[in-house]
């Protein structure tokens, strides 16, 4: 039987799993900023983009079986993130985009998947809005496309354990241990006030969407979920139960299996 980290005190106490050894890891500049990524594995790629304070290494439980189910797996910290940097520019999904694409570029990936998780998933609808020839798929997990699509903040002890752990990767991580509350202020006013998609906006994303809800998701509305699923011409709607914004790390066997069915079921159509 799975163990399970539902109120994340594991998460608080050691992060996720760590992430398998590569040789394939560096970073590159982009407008402004340097990008950290590394890569795992051979066959068909798949990206995957973490959630807002996060870091690459939230991903610790997903990178092995993707690796295990013949894919190529890229992580990317997102700018100002884990290891990348930034510049003076305020934080904009349209920008961090920008770094993920460069990065498909540096390692000559003309296609992939795009699993994002928050603001991440954020990033990757983006560049499948700006982009649709890069991106065969968004599997789009605990984000919202407008601002109705949040609730009301309400603290629980789970969100003090995630919001601990971040505290200390960022000050172990970042080139600027030092900014973390300058980091935390800038994040949160980019999520306060993007994205704002309207439904014509949606209405124009041309890849297949897997819209994936928590069925305790801490910061989303279920409905607002429901509706991207409607408005995205090609996205299809995915209730996980027993769950929060944190599934990935909750209950990773889950969350996996419900990925790596949205991304089989992708790559078997390109067959």
């Amino acid at each position: 039987m799975e163990a399970h980290d539902d109120e994340l005190t594991k998460f608080e106490a050691s992060g996720a799993a760590p992430l398998p050894a590569t040789d394939e890891l560096g970073s590159i500049d982009n407008n402004g900023a340097r990008i950290w990524y590394s890569a795992y594995g051979i066959g068909s790629p798949v990206v995957l983009l973490h959630g807002g304070l996060g870091h690459s290494g939230n991903w610790g439980y997903q990178v092995p079986a993707l690796i295990a189910n013949g894919y190529r797996v890229l992580v990317i910290d997102s700018r100002g993130h884990g290891r990348s940097t930034r510049d003076e520019q305020p934080y904009s999904y349209e920008l961090m985009a920008s770094d993920v694409l460069a990065v498909m570029n540096e390692l000559h990936l003309d296609q992939a998947v795009l699993v994002g998780w928050s603001d991440g998933a954020c990033t990757a609808l983006i560049l499948a809005a700006n982009d649709p020839a890069r991106v065969a798929g968004v599997f789009f997990f605990a984000c919202n496309m407008d601002p109705t699509g949040v609730k009301q903040f309400e603290p629980t002890s789970a969100l003090d354990r995630c919001f601990a752990r971040h505290t200390a990767d960022y000050k172990q991580l970042s080139a600027t241990p030092e900014q973390f509350q300058q980091f935390v202020e800038d994040v949160s006013l980019m999520q306060r006030t993007q994205p704002n998609y309207s439904a014509q906006d949606l209405a124009k994303i041309h890849v297949p969407v897997r819209i994936v809800q928590s069925e305790s998701d801490e910061f989303i509305r279920r409905e607002h979920a429901e509706y991207l699923a409607r408005t995205i011409p090609d996205a299809s709607f995915l209730l996980l139960h027993g769950v929060s914004h944190f599934a990935p790390l909750q209950r990773p066997e889950e969350f996996n299996a419900a990925m790596l069915a949205f991304i089989d079921e992708i790559y078997s159509r390109k067959l």
